[in-house]
């Protein structure tokens, strides 16, 4: 208390300067320790993070004011999340533009209804309209048509054509018999 008196503060003054110095003082921690907390979020390198400590303790005010001009902008956890969504959205991109034939593994694009190296069905096309459908598809996007339920399910049954027996065989005689008769 004597120490201020040196400036002619005396009594009531005299404790108003002391407790704004010591509002001061824990300001000044206060932003040293705000300054290596941030630095340690933000920050990667732990010499760094000491450097941006040391220079808010041993330069109080500017120090903080100094880091809080050159941080980095976003947390090391941020940037770290970013990163992995980026790489995620990556391989999902990947993935669709790089299609593969499940048959010969040939590169195919998602339009294809057949592969060009093997010739293998991808896809069946619209009825109506011809574009690709995938499998598990019950109506046509393009066009709105329905999908038949054959088609739904992997593939059209095409009706069974049984070649024509040869003439003068059994078989070609029966044929050519009216109903009802007796071939004997």
């Amino acid at each position: 208390m004597r120490a201020l008196a040196i400036f002619g503060l005396h009594g009531g003054l005299n404790l108003a300067v002391q407790l704004l110095m010591l509002v001061l003082v824990a300001l000044w921690l206060a932003l040293a320790f705000w300054t290596y907390t941030d630095a340690r979020r933000r920050v990667d390198d732990p010499m760094l993070v000491a450097c941006a400590a040391a220079g808010s303790l041993f330069f109080p005010f500017v120090g903080a004011i100094v880091y809080s001009i050159v941080r980095p902008p976003e947390y090391i956890e941020d940037v770290r999340e970013r990163e992995l969504e980026i790489a995620a959205a990556e391989a999902r991109l990947a993935q669709v533009e790089a299609l593969s034939c499940p048959n010969c593994r040939f590169e195919v694009e998602k339009t294809f209804l057949r592969c060009p190296n093997c010739m293998h069905k991808l896809k069946e096309p619209c009825r109506s309209c011809g574009r690709p459908l995938d499998p598990r598809w019950k109506i046509c996007p393009y066009c709105e048509a329905e999908v038949a339920p054959s088609a739904a399910q992997g593939g059209r049954r095409r009706p069974v054509r049984r070649a024509a027996p040869a003439a003068g065989t059994p078989a070609a005689e029966r044929a050519s018999q009216p109903a009802g008769t007796d071939p004997a």
